[in-house]
């Protein structure tokens, strides 16, 4: 078990994962492309267009930066913000999800990158659990 001072270890019972994206609802997916390259010098890793959506990836600081990729998504509701987190067990996860408190039924979602769950907190606020089967799926190039 952690001291209080120190930060769990990854894959410990309790700890979600590694935090991949911050799905962001767009109202316009090429004018907030065009802000968040413009104004916050994003790096864009990756567009689709397909099945009437528009989704493009982003990332903030340098390449070899580890922190989520912004993820903004016209089929979103605006605004909104749903953390993805990896996850090595799903099912795992679930028991997580009943013993962190999530009341809320879980929403099972494919992603190009894998099976999610879709958890809702008390107040409404939204996470999803990812096991990313196919981590590479989205990479461009």
């Amino acid at each position: 078990m952690a001291e209080p001072d120190e930060p769990d270890e990854p894959g410990e019972p309790g700890v979600p994962g590694r935090l991949l994206y911050l799905y962001l609802g767009s109202a316009d997916v090429a004018a907030d492309l065009a802000w968040w390259n413009e104004v916050l010098a994003a790096e864009l890793l990756w567009r689709y267009q397909a099945f009437g959506a528009d989704v493009a990836a982003v990332r903030l600081g340098p390449p070899e930066a580890s922190g989520p990729a912004v993820v903004l998504a016209d089929h979103r509701p605006v605004p909104s913000c749903l953390p993805i987190w990896a996850v090595d067990d799903l099912e795992a996860a679930l028991q997580w999800a009943g013993i962190a408190g999530y009341t809320v039924r879980p929403r099972r979602i494919d992603l190009p990158d894998g099976p999610a769950l879709v958890l809702t907190d008390r107040s409404g606020n939204q996470l999803a659990l990812l096991r990313q089967d196919r981590p590479d799926a989205l990479l461009q190039g």
